[in-house]
Order: C-alpha cells, then structure tokens, then sequence
C-alpha cells in the first residue's frame, strides 16, 4: 500500500468520525496518527467535550470489538485484564478475559483508579499481552487504548505514574466546540444520537496494511537530528525535572510517518515533527516543583524549545 492509500484510509475514517464529533477535525486527526502509528492515546479534557463518543465512533469506523472500562477507586488489577475461575466439571482453571481484551479498549477516567490498578495497563500497552497467574495471553491486533481524564477534578484522583504517561503516544484535547458547531451538535441529536448511525468504512486488514506501510516513509538525517536534537533540549532544560525518554524520541518519528503519510507524502517535513511535537513530548516532562509555582508546564516548556531550536532547511526529500 502506496502512501497515497494511506490518505484515503485516513479521510474516510476522518470523515465517519467527524460525523459524531462535530467542529474538531484537528483532535480527530491526530487520534488517527496514533491509530496509524500503533500508539495509545490520552485524552484529556472536560467532561460532556465528547472523549467517550470519539472512541466509540472510531471503534464503529473499524469494525473492530470494543472494551470499555470505567475506572473508579475500588478496582482491582483483574477487573481489567481477567481472572482464572475454577470449573468444577472439568477441574481445571479457565481464563475469564477482561475488557482489555478487545482491539479499541476505552479507558474512561483513568486517574480515577489506584496506582496498583494502572499498572494493570502497562504490560498491555507496551508489550501487547497480559499475564494472568503466569500465564500470558496475547491481545488481539489491532489494539488500541483511549484513556480520558478530567483535568479539574482532583477529588479522589490519583496521578498517572510516569511510566505510564510514557506510554502514551500522544496526550490531546479536544476543547469546547464553537457556537456554529455546537449548534450542529444540537441538530444532529434532535431524535437519535449519530454515533448509532455509524458503519464501518475500513475493514480491519486494510488498516494493518495501512500500518505496515509507514515503514516506509522517508527521514532524512537532518530531520532525524532535528527530533534527538528537541529531546535532549527538554532534558536540559532548567525547568524540567526529567525529561523525555528515547521511547520519546521514537515516538515523534513513528508520529512524524502518520503524519506525512495522511498527506499523500512518502517522506517527513521538519514542519511535521513541530506541528507533532507538543501533544507527543509535553505528557513526558516532570516539570520541577519550583517551575510548577510559576505554573509551568510541560506545553510552555516545549513552546519555548520550539522557538529557540534550528528548523533544518535543507532538502529533506528521499533522493
């Protein structure tokens, strides 16, 4: 599949989202470069913004099974990844899969659960298998996590381990919708909610193949060195406590493919990488408790390395 393919995968499933999530083409956009990219994506925003119905519309999109897990304080780890019943008739142990075992698993208020029951993701998000009694079971391909959080409620929360916000291939938001969209909003929903109305325009193989074909998306040096180069600006930054990982790193250029591709292009623009590097890398800084009495974040911190930082100008094409 040509890079092109790629672009008409991307619209349609643009274009069936944009059906439900109305004015927010933008979010949409970039949740597809995570689905292109086999990356997992944090949603973060309000509640009623529409981070349940994205999941659910693009789940529909794909055809594919859905998992939908609400956390909340008194979860435990085998709520989400499954748990081994005795059967009494045939006197053997039997795996009960959770609802992680699905290919769009949507994780809703996911700060809301305790550390012990986050960490239940991690083996799951990065190797792509859970383990129950030591016994692993593979998960099915594709597979994608959409957590959302609330931002504003801090009662009864606990905060994403770093480990887990590492992750995460972007963290976005969707934000409130216009007056003009919001006023579509309200007539798409006069008699039935749209999100019943939406059918699959992608079989699931044709997204693999999809997948597959960002392999072969041109980087050229410069725009390799441009992407270490913004990295290890964040661990040097006298703001930040920590700084982005090498999975960091990989991620940008994994994203920087998706990207490139959407657009009909075999080869990534530095313009790529800038446009892709707050929601990739923010999530990822630790800023230092004094940075964070002066309400720095980890988007002002990125905003101010992108304007210090060299955009190469050579020829990036493949030759």
């Amino acid at each position: 599949m040509e890079t092109e393919s790629v672009q008409r995968v991307s619209e349609r499933l643009i274009h069936n989202v944009e059906q439900v999530i109305i004015g927010k083409r933008d979010a949409i956009e970039l949740v597809i470069v995570g689905l292109l990219a086999r990356g997992h994506m944090l949603i973060e925003d309000v509640p009623g913004v529409g981070k349940t119905m994205m999941a659910r519309s693009l789940a529909r999109s794909l055809g594919c099974s859905f998992g939908r897990i609400q956390f909340t304080p008194d979860m435990l780890p085998s709520d989400v990844t499954g748990v081994s019943i005795f059967n009494q008739k045939t006197r053997e142990f039997e795996f009960r899969p959770g609802p992680v075992m699905a290919q769009i698993v949507l994780t809703d208020e996911i700060n809301r659960a305790t550390p012990k029951t986050q960490a239940a993701l991690l083996e799951a998000m990065q190797e792509l298998q859970v383990t129950v009694d030591g016994i692993t079971h593979p998960l099915p391909e594709p597979f994608l996590v959409l957590a959302t959080q609330n931002p504003i409620e801090y009662e009864g929360t606990f905060p994403l381990p770093e480990a887990q916000l590492d992750r995460f291939l972007m963290r976005i938001r969707l934000g409130y919708p216009s007056s003009e969209a919001e006023i579509a909003i309200l007539e798409s929903q006069r008699y039935i909610h749209p999100v019943t109305q939406v059918e699959q325009v992608i079989p699931v193989a044709e997204l693999i193949t999809a997948q597959e074909a960002l392999k072969d998306v041109y980087l050229d040096r410069l725009v390799k060195e441009y992407i270490v180069d913004m990295v290890e600006q964040t661990r040097n930054h006298p703001d930040i406590y920590l700084g982005s990982s090498p999975r960091g790193s990989l991620a940008l250029y994994r994203t920087g493919q998706a990207w490139a591709a959407m657009r009909g292009r075999d080869y990534v623009l530095p313009d790529d990488i800038k446009k892709l590097a707050i929601p990739t890398l923010a999530h990822r800084l630790i800023v230092s408790p004094a940075a964070r009495l002066k309400d720095v974040t980890g988007e002002t911190v990125m905003q101010e390395i992108l304007s210090a930082l060299r955009v190469p100008g050579a020829d990036v094409r493949p030759r």
